[in-house]
Parts: C-alpha cells; structure tokens; sequence
C-alpha cells in the first residue's frame, strides 16, 4: 500500500511523528523499559513477550508460537532456548499426542514474570504520574492501534523484515 504522504495530512505533522517514534524505539530499547529497582533491566523484550504470550495463551508448540507472535519458528527456538535452560519455560508432551513437544510457563516463569511485570507497571506509573486517567487510556488506545497497524503492515505479503514484526 503506497501513498503520497502530502495527500494524508501535515508532512510536518507526520515527521514529528516519526520522529517521535524513532526516539521512543531508542529510549525504550536503550531502558528496557524493564521497571525500577532491582528488577529494572532484569529481562529482555523477547523473554518477557515469550513468557507473556505463554501466560496468556497457555501451553503451546513452537510453530503455534511463532505464529502468536509473528515471527519464524527458528527464532522462537533460539529465544526460548535460554529460558528453558534457566527453568522459567518448560517442554512438556501435548496432551493429546505425546510425540508433539509443548512449550510452557513454569512456575518459576510465572514468578519472574509477575516480579517483572510489577517492576514495568510502577515505571508506567512513574512516567504517567501527572498524566489524567483519560490520558492514560487515550496514550494506551492509541499505541495499541499503532502497534496493530505495524503488525498488519509487517505481516502483509511481500512487506520486507515480515519476521521482524513486533510481537504483542
């Protein structure tokens, strides 16, 4: 889907736009957005949005996974490798057939990612602490629908990095 941008609004507009992206990518990537105290910085993006995928969805493989996520089922591997080592992922059998290897949050996993989780949401709160609750809403609104854009957009046929969309 092309567009000339003159056509969709204030090209000024639009460059602080992207300008203010590219800035948020940095810091975010930069802080980890990992929370406060000892818990900032503890776990990184793709851990946390692995373990948050299992928690919210459940056991599944690694092709179900990937596919949650929008990424290829060798970077699924090589991500959760290092959680399974560490006891926060378990491989478990399915339960219907016994050859087929699910992934799991363990209880350990469960744990962490509640301490983590923790940590981000007194960040978010720091953050937004002179913020009205309609901001809140509107900011996290708005960032979803921008984050569903980007994952629509990077899933489309023939978009170039498809596998490198941005896993919610």
């Amino acid at each position: 889907m092309s567009m000339d941008m003159t056509t969709v609004g204030d090209t000024g507009l639009l460059d602080t736009l992207q300008h203010e992206v590219a800035l948020f990518a940095r810091r975010a990537e930069q802080t980890r957005l990992g929370g406060v105290g000892q818990v900032r910085n503890s776990m990184d993006r793709a851990a946390y949005l692995l373990l948050n995928r299992l928690d919210k969805e459940g056991p599944m493989g690694v092709k179900a996974l990937a596919a949650s996520m929008g990424i290829d089922s060798s970077t699924v591997t090589r991500q959760v490798a290092p959680l399974v080592d560490t006891g926060l992922v378990k491989r478990t059998s399915h339960p219907e057939d016994g050859r087929a290897v699910v992934l799991q949050l363990s209880p350990r996993g469960q744990s962490r990612l509640e301490e983590v989780r923790s940590s981000r949401r007194q960040l978010m709160a720091e953050l937004t602490h002179d913020w009205a609750p309609e901001e809140r809403e509107s900011f996290c609104a708005l960032l979803t629908r921008f984050n569903g854009a980007l994952s629509a957009r990077m899933s489309a046929p023939g978009v170039a990095g498809a596998e490198q969309s941005p896993a919610s």
